[in-house]
């Protein structure tokens, strides 16, 4: 009897043994589990910025990486902007946002005492501009080359004389404008019809080469950074090059065009000339044809006023000797008439 209660005790003690395990076992794989959640509540406990365990498991069975939640937090807690949530960090994040780069530039911006809130931000991070690199750059502005990849803004005075030049522009961010504003080709483009309109204003080439700071003023006030993502701060011509005499070879091109247009009024008129001259001939050819027809008449009208009696022998002979007499004083003037020629 003793030995049974002996074997049943041992019993008991071996089942409050494995009962005791497994949940020792269970213990341990929920605390693996959840080993990465409790180190990331107890870095936010410690930081000062206590973050509840469930929230930042449900964090991540929204599929959201937990650690890219809570740093953000920490950080923003730490540089005073504590007015922004959790839940829009993680609202952000579902959006399709860069969380890092818009606390990063929320925080640059704070120190550099620019005006950014969270809204704005995140807007302007879900418009595919780079937050962080526009929050720098309003802090240190930054410089465009105009034209960019080494080539030449190319422009003509009035004198003729083709200018080839390059500047560089100063820019600043404009945070305001940088949803919906223009970006840095729309700078480079105005900068350079400015230019370009700078250059054509100017009566000597001489002008420009003297004072190219005149081309500087005259592009800033014409308010060329309205609608863009940037604020222009100055505009320096760096280099100046002669180029061709554009004024030269106009002039020229013209004296060849008026040359080829005179040719061809010259030749229209020739043409012109031959095709009267050939007119005339053809005229005068018509006239001795007439003539011809005419002498031709003149002996049938004679045979017929024979017939008729109204013309004599002594009629006929008197026509006879003036005819006779009109032929001796051709001949005789055809000679002086040559010696004339």
């Amino acid at each position: 009897m003793k030995m049974l209660m002996q074997s049943q005790i041992t019993g008991a003690s071996l089942e409050f043994y494995i009962f005791i395990f497994a949940i020792a076992v269970i213990l341990i794989l929920i605390l693996s589990m959840l080993g990465r959640f409790i180190s990331l509540w107890f870095q936010a406990f410690v930081s000062g910025t206590p973050i509840p365990l469930l929230n930042i498991i449900g964090i991540s069975l929204r599929k959201i990486p937990p650690r890219v939640i809570v740093n953000a937090r920490i950080n923003l807690f730490k540089a005073g902007l504590k007015t922004i949530t959790v839940s829009d960090l993680e609202t952000h994040f579902l959006a399709g946002g860069h969380v890092t780069n818009v606390v990063e530039a929320l925080i640059a911006a704070d120190k550099a005492n620019i005006p950014l809130d969270w809204r704005r931000a995140t807007a302007i991070d879900l418009a595919g501009r780079d937050i962080k690199a526009a929050v720098q750059t309003s802090v240190n502005p930054r410089i465009i080359d105009c034209p960019g990849g080494g080539g030449y803004i190319t422009g003509v005075a009035k004198d003729g004389i083709q200018l080839n030049c390059r500047a560089r522009v100063t820019v600043r961010t404009n945070i305001a404008q940088l949803v919906g504003g223009a970006t840095e080709e729309t700078i480079i483009a105005r900068v350079g019809e400015g230019i370009v309109s700078a250059i054509g204003g100017s009566d000597t080439h001489k002008q420009v080469l003297e004072s190219p700071q005149k081309i500087s003023k005259l592009v800033l006030e014409k308010g060329l950074d309205s609608s863009t993502a940037f604020t222009i701060l100055s505009i320096d011509i760096v280099e100046i090059n002669l180029g061709e005499n554009i004024g030269a070879r106009l002039r020229t091109d013209q004296a060849e065009s008026d040359i080829r247009i005179a040719k061809a009024e010259a030749e229209k008129r020739r043409t012109m000339a031959v095709a009267v001259e050939q007119e005339n001939s053809a005229k005068v050819r018509d006239m001795e044809a007439k003539l011809v027809e005419a002498q031709a008449a003149v002996p049938l009208a004679m045979a017929e006023a024979f017939r008729s009696g109204r013309l004599g022998i002594m009629d006929y002979q008197r026509i006879q000797n003036i005819q006779a007499d009109t032929d001796m004083r051709k001949s005789l003037a055809r000679p002086e008439e040559k010696e004339k020629i």
